[in-house]
């Protein structure tokens, strides 16, 4: 079969699947006009006498009124389908003067394809690209007026045009990927333009995204008494009109990415079987360094503002560890296709605010809580507060758990928070969780408290998508447990860290973020008097699930007490900064230059996709430990906080990483035996019995 023939196969196959589609459309507007069809016919029969009669006028009148109502309904109906905005991707789009060369490179790529160019480019933080028609007239500004002799007279005519798509680029593309490796990869996108001009396509694909939209317009706005039928049958309608589409809609997107494959076959087919190497790659760095780096930074109120700089960085170290990637560096002294752009910084940073807002739910301004931070600042501005306040935050729990900062008779300024006193407490012979509150106790430590009381309790961090808060926090507890607990924060004493009285600012709004809001990270969060002082409603309690019991059944009994204490904590530090509501986005917000195209979106849903599921408590109480041992490092055996751009965070020890830390506190975590984790104290020359410096 020949290029020629494969491209017209494709074509013919998507045209016939989109007239398909609009057959059913042409089907409901004929069922929706069969009643006043009928209407007609006794109206004229009545009129000419041949259907004279009480029985006939009752049906007359009757069939009149329903024809009425139907049509009624189906404008109703067509005018949602035909007005309803279209979900488009959030992106930042390029203007053609801030990048005249990757412009020129498209068109000339579709020169060569013989389709139409893309009509605008547009970036998103992901490693995909395509092509979205944003011709609805709520995607952007009304068309340029044509103003001739023969329009000027009555003024322009108002019609939809055939407008090419927008050509949509994975921004990581852009820095990782040589140029010649950009064409090739975008050359079967580019070539989609073909197919997408054809009339028929173009319209059943507008009715298909109307339904879609109408199906979503009628699953939110406000539920009132008159509204909800009216929603419920647009609904209803909406939805079995997308049913009868399903099939032939997947059959026609089928030929049409079939034809432009077929085309571009001709266009660098050599080079893409190489760049798609390169998408797999940067698909890999790009989830990396969101989930290990950008992630912890979004936490803490920080938003890297060079994340297409980090990817290449954290591929370029990829390669320098991986040796089946030893090759892949040596692409560097090429071209980059971010060359293409006047201002790649400008739209780096517009760019890496578009994936905080959707990976994290961040604002569309800066301010004090959110603000823009550089890799050079990264370890200073990120991973020391990151430890810090998660020591802080184990020291408060202590606190509250009752446990004492220093033993009688220890040295004068040994009354800190210190790594002793987290080790001290943790140490004990491994107590299955399983055994829970009537299980064994630990009884070898005198911390003033009952711990075995708090061992049927379990605080965790619960995050669900919820329609009107995206992702909420919740805590749960355990029966008796949930009382114990709350008595230990209510009334015992608090010290140090734990007696602080500061609280988040009030302008954060919460995001329902995988750990407490930036502005949740306060120096001396002061606990509540109470653990459901926060949810004075119980809306955000939920039933213990036999994962939650699994993820601490191989803990020691004070583990698991520290671990819930830890998650309730967060919890109502989260809590506290979800009255606000979501973040806030104000028109025209960007980065720079460019930045979001916050008018196709509606960011009130943010975040859009979180990273990664709620922790554990065990894995909460792991992360802590390992906080409390890096501070330790830094404050008495001058390490260092440093930035590994696959792993994240990470501690420097004479200008060297750091290794083996983890195994030895899960060794602590889960068994209580702190032997492996002392040894690898003893020999960086860390003194645990020093205090350290909390945020």
């Amino acid at each position: 079969m020949t290029g020629t023939g494969g491209v017209e196969m494709g074509a013919q196959a998507a045209r016939s699947q989109a007239l398909a589609v609009l057959r059913i459309r042409s089907r409901a507007l004929a069922v929706a006009l069969l009643p006043a069809a009928a209407a007609v016919i006794l109206l004229v029969g009545g009129s000419t006498g041949h259907l004279a009669g009480g029985g006939w006028d009752v049906v007359r009148w009757t069939v009149s009124a329903l024809a009425l109502l139907v049509l009624a309904a189906a404008a109703g109906v067509a005018l949602v389908v035909a007005r309803s905005r279209p979900a488009v991707t959030p992106t930042v789009t390029i203007a053609e003067e801030s990048a005249p060369d990757l412009y020129r490179m498209v068109r000339d790529l579709a020169d060569r394809l013989d389709v139409p160019a893309p009509s605008a480019i547009a970036l998103t933080p992901d490693c995909d690209s395509w092509l979205e028609d944003r011709t609805h007239p709520a995607h952007g500004p009304p068309p340029v007026e044509e103003h001739d002799d023969v329009a000027g007279m009555g003024g322009p005519a108002h019609r939809r045009t055939a407008a090419a798509p927008v050509l949509v680029i994975g921004s990581p593309f852009l820095w990782w990927m040589r140029v010649g490796e950009l064409r090739a990869v975008l050359a079967p996108v580019v070539a989609g333009t073909g197919p997408s001009a054809h009339p028929d396509i173009a319209a059943a694909r507008r009715f298909i995204r109307g339904l879609d939209a109408a199906v979503a317009v009628a699953a939110t706005g406000e539920r009132g008494p008159l509204s909800r039928p009216v929603r419920a049958g647009l609904g209803w309608v909406s939805r079995l009109l997308l049913r009868g589409c399903r099939v032939h809609a997947a059959g026609m997107e089928r030929g049409v990415a079939a034809a432009a494959a077929e085309r571009a076959q001709a266009v660098d087919y050599g080079l893409r079987i190489v760049a798609q190497e390169q998408v797999g790659l940067a698909y890999a760095g790009w989830d990396r360094l969101l989930t290990r780096v950008a992630l912890p930074a979004w936490r803490m109120g920080r938003w890297p503002s060079r994340l297409d700089v980090g990817v290449v960085a954290a591929l370029t170290e990829l390669s320098r560890r991986d040796r089946l990637a030893e090759g892949f560096a040596s692409r560097l002294g090429e071209r980059p296709a971010c060359d293409l752009l006047e201002e790649p910084g400008a739209i780096d940073e517009a760019v890496s605010l578009l994936a905080a807002r959707l990976f994290h739910g961040g604002p569309a301004e800066t301010g004090p809580d959110w603000a823009p931070v550089g890799w050079d600042e990264y370890p200073e501005e990120v991973v020391d507060r990151t430890w810090r306040t998660d020591a802080a935050r184990l020291h408060r729990v202590l606190d509250a758990l009752g446990v004492r900062r220093a033993e009688e008779g220890a040295a004068p300024g040994t009354d800190g928070p210190t790594l002793t006193r987290v080790l001290d407490h943790l140490t004990m012979s491994p107590a299955p969780y399983a055994d829970g509150p009537s299980g064994p106790r630990d009884t070898g430590a005198a911390t003033g408290t009952d711990l075995g009381a708090v061992t049927g309790t379990e605080a965790r961090t619960v995050r669900d998508r919820d329609p009107d808060r995206n992702r909420h926090t919740t805590t749960e507890t355990g029966g008796r447990g949930e009382a114990e607990f709350t008595s230990l924060t209510s009334t015992e004493p608090r010290t140090g860290a734990g007696a602080g009285t500061g609280t988040g600012t009030g302008t954060e709004a919460g995001t329902g973020a995988p750990t407490a809001h930036p502005g949740a990270h306060s120096p001396h969060p002061a606990p509540t008097a109470h653990a459901d002082a926060d949810f004075p409603d119980g809306d955000h309690l939920d039933h213990r699930s036999a994962d939650d019991d699994d993820d601490l059944a191989g803990t020691t009994v004070r583990g698991a007490a520290l671990a819930a204490g830890l998650s309730a904590q967060l919890a109502r530090e989260e809590a506290r900064a979800q009255p606000a509501g979501v973040w806030s986005s104000a028109p025209g917000a960007a980065a720079g230059p460019a930045g979001p195209d916050a008018a196709l979106w509606d960011d009130g849903a943010l975040p859009l996709l979180p990273l990664q599921p709620p922790r554990t408590g065990r894995e909460i109480l792991t992360a802590h430990i390992t906080a409390m041992v890096c501070c330790a490092a830094m404050d008495t055996a001058g390490a260092a906080p440093g930035l590994d751009w696959l792993d994240g965070p990470s501690l420097l020890v004479n200008g060297a990483r750091a290794a083996d830390l983890g195994p030895r506190v899960r060794s602590l975590v889960e068994t209580g035996d702190p032997g492996p984790l002392r040894d690898w104290i003893s020999e960086l020359g860390i003194r645990p019995e020093k205090p350290v410096r909390l945020v």
